[in-house]
């Protein structure tokens, strides 16, 4: 039997893992080939791409496309995690804090801006988890990075509490932006929840809860094809000859093809049948499907 191939778009619950998740699903459907593309933290609830069979080698283009996030900021409580979870480590007075001079603020958060993620954290430095350097009581310290933060709107304002709306680039740290925030501010913040209402195409409003899943006897009707998953990708159909000279690692010549462009390359009956990157008027099969 053939292993179905596409993306689930899951909303995750809180208190799981992005771990947990794909193993409940890889033991209740029997299924080899399962992932994530996106890691939420057990706090955080929303979106979860999850990858079914073949489609767990396409994650990491789903996975890079811009994210869209509701954040539960606490003000004047700093934890060790940036989150509800970690263990507070200083704690300030809010009440002389305004809506308008924090609104403003949040303008200077806006755009490219270089973050250093927190130490609680998967990232690895030097083949171990930064969490698991923290947890040992070792001190490290870490290199910015650029992120790009496209949107950020105060919602709605209740000190010491306030929700954020943000828009931004793949691997920003919402907590750490909740830290930096309140450093600025200077009470110290935390993350005390998270919502990821988009990532890429894959919106909160048409995902599905995993319990209702597990329990869908047709549950291959939520796979999202690869089509609709990087649907602003260039594709092209090829015919049977050229699908077999992709899949023997061969290249197919077309002039208009723009260097470094990575496309997508179907068969008629609309099967994926390589990522294609172009290379001096070529398209090179980058990753076959068989």
């Amino acid at each position: 039997m053939t292993e179905p191939f596409g993306f689930l778009n899951l909303n995750k619950s809180p208190g799981m893992t992005s771990h947990d998740v794909v193993a409940k699903i890889r033991r209740t459907f029997r299924l080899k080939k399962v992932g994530h593309a996106g890691t939420l933290d057990p706090l955080a609830t929303g979106v979860l791409i999850v990858c079914i069979g073949g489609a767990t080698r396409l994650s990491e283009y789903v996975m890079h496309q811009t994210k869209v996030y509701r954040a539960e900021v606490c003000l004047g409580v700093t934890t060790d995690t940036y989150d509800a979870e970690g263990t507070v480590t200083a704690q300030s007075d809010v009440s002389h804090l305004q809506q308008a001079d924090v609104a403003a603020l949040l303008q200077r958060f806006q755009g490219t801006i270089q973050q250093i993620p927190p130490l609680y954290s998967a990232i690895k430095h030097e083949g171990r988890k930064l969490y698991d350097i923290a947890r040992a009581g070792e001190t490290l310290e870490l290199d910015a990075r650029e992120v790009v933060i496209s949107e950020l709107e105060l919602e709605r304002w209740a000190p010491p509490h306030m929700t954020l709306r943000v828009v931004c680039s793949p691997g920003t740290y919402i907590r750490s932006l909740a830290f930096d925030i309140g450093q600025c501010l200077g009470v110290g913040a935390h993350l005390s929840g998270l919502v990821r209402l988009g990532s890429g195409g894959f919106m909160l409003d048409t995902a599905v809860a995993l319990d209702a899943l597990v329990v869908d006897t047709d549950w291959p009707r939520h796979l999202i094809a690869a089509q609709t998953a990087l649907a602003d990708w260039p594709s092209f159909v090829v015919d049977e000859s050229q699908a077999h000279f992709l899949r023997q690692g061969k290249m197919l010549p077309d002039a208009s093809a723009v260097d470094g462009t990575l496309a997508l390359a179907y068969d008629a009956a609309n099967q994926l049948v390589a990522v294609v990157e172009a290379r001096g008027g070529l398209w090179k099969p980058h990753k076959v499907f068989s």
